[in-house]
């Protein structure tokens, strides 16, 4: 009679491990819904309810001992490494190849695990990257160098004022503000040609890519708290980058 309930909590916990860390993680949220539902149905749950959105996750068992649980998201990055280790487990579980104990330990790894890659190489990525998108918007091969210095230097900074200044609102209008700055001298100083193309190629790592699939996505499944949610987070972030670089402009 204690085996039972005792099962539920396990299982209860594990559906919410894991859809903490998908969503924590960049995951959308049918995905976690989907994710919770399969865990539950591979440990013979059927009957299992999930209501997810950005802020929170709502997980609740039907039968003889009902349980719901609540687990409040307070911060959510983006870590796609997480969210694949999960579908893994995940589809571990539903082909019956492990147990309920073992599957809530690999979720604990993953979820204290960083999997996050070296400030310095994030840098050097961005560098490139800003480089990359310059030729991809038809800019001069002569801007390329610029225009990583530039955006390597932006995203070191967002990653310093970031810690220093947690609203993601602010720190990213700042980084905006320094990013302008520094391409309106490098071309004042004749260092770079193409101004326009280089402050777009160097503020792209900003741009909330990934928000805005996922809050297209999440609108497309029918989930239209968490799409509004996540389209009004890239829609704040958009608007910090732009109304920093026009900040500037407006000065020179």
């Amino acid at each position: 009679m204690t085996s039972k309930p005792i099962s539920s909590q396990q299982i209860t916990q594990t559906c919410l491990l894991a859809g903490k860390i998908i969503l924590q993680n960049g995951g959308e949220t049918y995905r976690v819904e989907d994710t919770m539902v399969r865990i539950a149905a591979a440990y013979g749950i059927e009957d299992s309810q999930s209501f997810v959105t950005p802020t929170g996750i709502i997980f609740a068992i039907d039968g003889s001992s009902q349980i719901t649980r609540l687990i409040r998201i307070s911060e959510r990055s983006t870590n796609l490494n997480k969210v694949s280790l999960v579908n893994d487990i995940s589809r571990r579980i539903s082909s019956g190849k492990l147990p309920v104990e073992e599957a809530y330990r690999q979720l604990q790894e993953v979820d204290t695990n960083s999997f996050v890659y070296p400030a310095w190489l994030k840098i050097i990525a961005a560098a490139i990257a800003s480089g990359c998108f310059l030729i991809m918007f038809k800019g001069g091969w002569q801007d390329f160098i610029p225009v990583a210095i530039t955006g390597g230097t932006g995203f070191w900074f967002l990653i310093k004022i970031h810690r220093i200044v947690p609203i993601r609102f602010f720190a990213e209008f700042i980084t905006a503000l320094l990013i302008g700055t520094i391409s309106v001298l490098l071309v004042h100083y004749g260092l770079g040609n193409n101004l326009n193309k280089m402050i777009i190629g160097s503020v792209m790592p900003l741009v909330p890519g990934l928000h805005i699939t996922a809050a297209v996505r999440d609108l497309m499944a029918g989930h239209l708290v968490s799409g509004l949610s996540k389209g009004a987070e890239a829609f704040l972030t958009a608007f910090a980058i732009g109304s920093g670089i026009a900040a500037v402009l407006s000065f020179y």
